[in-house]
């Protein structure tokens, strides 16, 4: 049957016009390709070697269970650990002993241990200069009647600098001295800071606001802060997990005044946390920071997790892969489904017409009204949450939108002269709606169907995505896009997840988009790509 349909002349011109649409067709075969992939996704990600030789036998557990005791003879007879015993003293006894893993042997179900990650073992000192701000209180002369931390910028103590002229230590611009002079006149003035040199010292002044008050101040507060340079604004400094120096590119080591001692704190600093400490260098003080890279899920990408780890320590690859199947066998047998019941509830609406068209129309407006959401949530916390139980709960709905197309197609086709001879010939109301009727009413199922597809693949993503889809810890894209939700800072799983979800969806819509313009009998009545 199938032959003579594509030597049918109508098909084979529609094939050929899909054929024309090239992201269409290309699209349509990229998809096949990707779910070809995804249905071997145990022989690409998979925590179960797909060849084991141990003690002169040969096993596949990819294919066939087998018990730990088989390669320990613990007398267990639970799923085995092939990771650990791939390390063990017994199998590696044995010169002829070997496992073969899947080229990424990660399982999405698999928490990874930290230690397996190959990070770089080493350190780092991030050096910050440690701002230095004073402050002082003057009288309209600019003498200094109280100061605070301002010896760190003159070299005596605040007590020695009482009752001494701030011009002695400043050059004082006209600007600040206006500013100034209006805070004693009693007039209102805004906030300003100006830049002055104090000595060595590239100093910033800064005056907060000023409002009228009953009587003129005594003194005004100058807050004095010292300006950076840019091309010092910090150092970083690393070290491997003995302490020894690996990269100092500012050459700042060399002026550290203890250098044992921060050894010491740099290799407490692989085991657990190290606080901040204060340091003098030279003439300047910095905040030395210990950082170094800990494993906490999720983690980037690294080598080994080429899209990162997600919140329970699982291949984000793997996830993704198992989360295509999961989705592309969702969408396909829902759009299977759906369309099927969808198909002969329409025919028969179409076909009959009448009393039976009338009361199925009413039925049907009945339960497309009840909230599919609430249904969902209701089967989902009394049977549990399961794959067959989402695609039953959502395909009771989601048959209704096609009954629509395939009932007027029907009451379209019923009263033209083949279905009239049909009849005269004597043949069932069976054999006419199937065999005469429905291939010519088949049109809207084949151009819907990629994006009925796409639909379900989306409505899938959303209800993971809110919870109420799959079971955890099922792979799937709408889980990972949640995970991202909660930890923002973690790119990878925005990004991946995202841009799979978006790629499968994108292919849908041209293969689609293609097939749409097969059927379309206005030939050039588009623009096709």
């Amino acid at each position: 049957m199938a032959v003579n349909i594509l030597k049918n002349p109508m098909t084979r011109k529609r094939l050929s016009r899909f054929k024309e649409v090239r992201r269409a067709y290309i699209s349509l075969w990229i998809l096949a390709a990707l779910y070809a992939v995804s249905l071997c996704s145990e022989l690409i990600c998979n925590d179960v070697p797909l060849y084991v030789r141990f003690q002169g036998k040969s096993y596949f557990p990819i294919f066939t269970f087998y018990p730990e005791d088989t390669f320990t003879g613990n007398g267990r007879k639970t799923r085995p650990d092939y990771k650990k015993i791939s390390r063990s003293a017994v199998f590696l006894q044995g010169t002829d002993n070997k496992m073969i893993f899947p080229p990424i042997p990660y399982s999405p179900f698999e928490s990874i241990d930290p230690s397996e990650l190959e990070m770089a073992d080493e350190a780092t000192v991030r050096l910050t200069p440690v701002h230095k701000i004073a402050k002082a209180d003057i009288d309209a002369e600019f003498r200094i009647v109280k100061s605070s931390l301002l010896s760190l910028f003159v070299g005596k103590d605040d007590a020695e600098l009482s009752s001494q002229s701030l011009s002695s230590y400043l050059v004082i611009s006209e600007d600040l001295r206006q500013a100034v002079s209006a805070r004693f006149e009693n007039r209102p003035s805004p906030s300003v800071a100006f830049t002055e040199m104090m000595g060595k010292h590239r100093i910033e002044i800064s005056l907060s606001e000023y409002s009228v008050r009953t009587a003129a101040p005594k003194t005004v507060r100058l807050t004095v802060t010292q300006k950076e340079n840019e091309k010092q604004t910090g150092f970083k400094i690393s070290f491997n997990r003995k302490g020894d120096l690996i990269k100092d590119s500012d050459h700042i080591w060399k002026d550290f005044p203890n250098k044992e001692s921060l050894s010491e704190l740099v290799r407490k600093r692989f085991d657990n946390p190290v606080d901040a400490v204060n340091i003098a260098i030279a003439d300047r003080i910095y905040t030395a920071e210990f950082i170094k890279e800990d494993v906490r899920f999720p983690f980037r990408p690294v080598k080994g997790h080429f899209m990162g780890i997600d919140s329970a320590g699982r291949d984000v690859f793997a996830r993704i892969l198992y989360g295509l199947r999961t989705s592309l066998t969702f969408g396909l047998l829902l759009t299977l489904c759906s369309m099927g019941f969808g198909v002969i509830a329409g025919a028969i609406q179409g076909y009959y017409g009448g009393l039976i068209d009338i009361t199925a129309q009413r039925v049907i407006e009945i339960w497309s009204a009840l909230p599919f959401l609430y249904i969902m949530i209701l089967m989902g916390s009394v049977y549990g949450r399961s794959f067959s139980l989402l695609l039953f709960c959502y395909g009771i709905f989601n048959w209704i939108g096609i009954s629509y197309y395939i009932r007027a197609e029907f009451l379209r086709l019923r009263r033209q002269p083949f279905v009239e001879a049909a009849r005269c010939m004597g043949l069932s109301s069976a054999k006419i709606i199937f065999r005469h009727i429905l291939p010519n009413a088949l049109v809207p199922v084949i151009t819907f169907f990629p994006f009925s597809l796409v639909g379900a693949i989306g409505a899938l993503a959303a209800l993971d995505y809110l919870g109420f889809g799959l079971p955890s810890p099922t792979p799937s894209w709408g889980d990972l896009l949640f995970q991202a939700q909660q930890y923002r800072w973690a790119w990878w799983l925005i990004l991946y997840p995202s841009l799979a979800l978006f790629l499968v969806m994108l292919f849908g819509v041209f293969i689609g988009d293609g097939i749409r313009n097969a059927y379309d009998p206005k030939r050039y009545s588009r623009l096709v790509g």
